[in-house]
């Protein structure tokens, strides 16, 4: 009996702790977890890591965290606002910078429309003076910004950052900033595997870091950064606002390396004698302070960054066109990494998890990742710089290229120079990749030949797999122009490109042989391009692809060879880890020797 009591005393203290999270709001349930949840849901600022490490100030004040949240389809209309709405009356908090779709967004939604946020803050004592400026790592799709009810700004772009001076609307005490986003997800804007013809869930609002910082009235507001290995200096350009003159010292460590002095918003070098160059064996990155002056010599803004010295082009090499990487062929392999989270969604649930799956690709031997149908927060792109990763990088698909073309392709076109603009200073990006499999594309020819044009500095795949095709339009296919000819073969390999005398040889997608990991899979219906039914049995398909790879990297010409993929996602499970990435899918210890013997093979082509 008394047995029988404890039994119904447990059972009645778990129903009470069960109505308590549905009154508080944490009755959501999550479909998989990651090792980084619960470390998300316990951080009061969650991804409290300086958001821009390559234009970085010392004072800043982070604000992601708990916003007041309205939305959905009965929320006012958020595009492009004249007035706030009001939070009257509503008692419901999101977790910024997790979208309202994830679990770590504390209120897992459907897919949203109409999004608004609200929150309060003090502008620090310290700050006096000062002009205050608010800046967002990205909102989905466009986003407008109040302050204390009257309105800072607009923007429309889903994946690049962008910030407003807001001193004009600040006040004593406490201060309120209200975002309205506004994301139809209707395929008329680029939106990936995000949008209406995706494969995942949707995703809309705020999904990365949004942060004050204080600045003088002159200060600086951009960087560009173009090494010129041959010419043994960096070319830079300084945007400010405001009129001032510049200085820039280039650090080895705390050794200064060299000194230089310009007029903001002109183009001027900083020679960097005997560099040493940037690489996935060697990611040497130089550091460098860029000093902004009065007219009186006062310092009027400081910023912190960094760079890589390398160059990537086309040469040949034993008669065939190859990509050259400081002035040799590296057969660049990698992982098609496509930067999805059962928990966050788009954004990963923390820092750690964001390097992970860099750490995991380098790990297990890889030099590449291609960075498919989504950008990432930029401190992606610095763990990639500083651990020595490839990037290729794709821009995210717009689905309904046909319709509204005078719109639509004109949103495009402005959000790829966005983007491009957003990750220019990057060493770790290689190639730009403005279409893949035709989805979504137009004037591919002459798109990649103006990229090419406004970035010489990398290689552009202008129609990646141009040998695949949606079914509800007509293929591009191969624009014949740019720096690659690239094909998708699953499984593969063979029936890869081969260079056209002109352009590279890229398998710019492979593999994806799928394994059932109970457990750690999404649940849904799971699918892969073909299976294999042990780790063991995966293991050595992978090693028998990769065998294969280098024979046609040997004797077809063969340059890229990208994997399918990183991890599992949602019913994809052809990763090389869980989705979860709670399990290893293959012996790592193999893959990464396999990996290995093929670069090397690479290397002795230059012999």
């Amino acid at each position: 009996m008394q047995n029988l009591k404890n039994t119904f005393s447990r059972a009645f203290y778990l129903i009470q702790l069960i109505l308590l999270f549905c009154l508080q709001g944490f009755a959501q349930v999550a479909k998989l977890t990651t090792p980084w949840t619960h470390q998300a849901q316990q951080a009061e600022v969650p991804l409290n890591e300086y958001p821009r490490p390559q234009m970085q100030r010392t004072n800043w004040l982070c604000l992601n965290g708990k916003w007041d949240y309205t939305g959905g389809t009965t929320a006012p209309d958020a595009l492009n606002p004249r007035v706030a709405a009001s939070f009257k009356g509503l008692n419901q908090q999101i977790v910024v910078p997790y979208c309202p779709e994830s679990y770590l967004s504390g209120i897992q939604k459907k897919q949203q429309i109409n999004l608004w946020y609200r929150r309060t803050f003090e502008v620090p004592a310290s700050w006096k003076g000062k002009d205050l400026l608010v800046n967002f790592g990205a909102v989905d799709h466009d986003a407008t910004v109040f302050i204390n009810g009257r309105k800072a700004g607009s923007h429309s772009g889903g994946y690049d950052a962008f910030s407003f001076n807001i001193t004009p609307y600040l006040i004593k005490g406490s201060n309120t900033i209200v975002v309205a986003a506004h994301d139809p997800n209707d395929g008329k804007a680029p939106s990936g595997k995000n949008g209406p013809r995706g494969d995942y869930t949707f995703s809309s609002g705020i999904w990365q870091t949004v942060w004050l910082e204080p600045v003088s009235r002159t200060h600086i507001k951009s960087i560009k950064l173009l090494p010129d290995v041959d010419g043994q200096r960096l070319k830079i350009l300084v945007n400010t606002s405001g009129a001032g003159s510049v200085t820039a010292i280039a650090l080895n460590g705390r050794k200064e390396v060299s000194q230089a002095k310009a007029a903001g918003g002109t183009y001027f070098y900083l020679p960097i004698k005997k560099p040493e160059l940037w690489s996935p064996e060697n990611p040497f990155l130089y550091d460098l302070k860029i000093i902004l002056h009065n007219s009186d010599g006062s310092v009027s803004d400081e910023v912190i960054s960094y760079f890589g010295m390398r160059d990537i082009k086309l040469a040949k090499l034993n008669g065939v066109v190859r990509p050259f990487i400081n002035g040799k062929f590296m057969m660049q392999l990698g992982l098609l990494d496509q930067g999805y989270w059962p928990d966050g969604v788009l954004t990963a649930p923390t820092e750690e998890a964001l390097k992970f799956d860099i750490e995991y690709t380098k790990n297990a031997g890889y030099n590449l990742i291609r960075k498919h149908m989504k950008t990432e927060p930029q401190r992606f792109y610095y763990w990639a710089d500083k651990l020595g990763l490839l990037v290729w990088q794709d821009m995210p698909a717009i689905w309904y290229q046909n319709e509204d073309t005078t719109v639509n392709r004109r949103m495009f076109r402005k959000e790829l120079k966005m983007v491009i603009d957003d990750h220019y200073n990057s060493p770790s990006i290689i190639t730009w990749v403005p279409f893949n499999e035709n989805w979504g594309a137009f004037d591919v020819k002459n798109i990649t030949a103006w990229l090419k044009q406004y970035d010489p500095s990398r290689l552009v795949n202008g129609n990646s797999g141009f040998n695949n095709n949606p079914d509800y339009q007509k293929p591009y296919g191969d624009p014949g122009n740019g720096d690659y000819v690239d094909t998708h073969i699953y499984v593969g390999p063979y029936g890869a490109s081969v260079p056209d005398g002109k352009r590279a040889a890229s398998l710019g997608e492979f593999g994806g042989v799928g394994l059932f990991v109970r457990g750690h899979m999404w649940p849904v219906e799971n699918n892969a391009y073909d299976y294999e039914p042990t780790s063991a049995a995966l293991t050595d398909r992978y090693v028998f692809l990769l065998d294969r790879v280098e024979q046609l990297m040997k004797y077809k010409g063969l340059s890229v060879a990208i994997y399918t993929q990183t991890t599992d996602v949602e019913h994809e499970v052809n990763g090389v880890l869980s989705y979860d990435r709670k399990v290893e899918k293959m012996d790592t210890k193999r893959i990464r020797e396999v990996n290995q013997a093929v670069i090397q093979s690479s290397h002795h082509l230059n012999d």
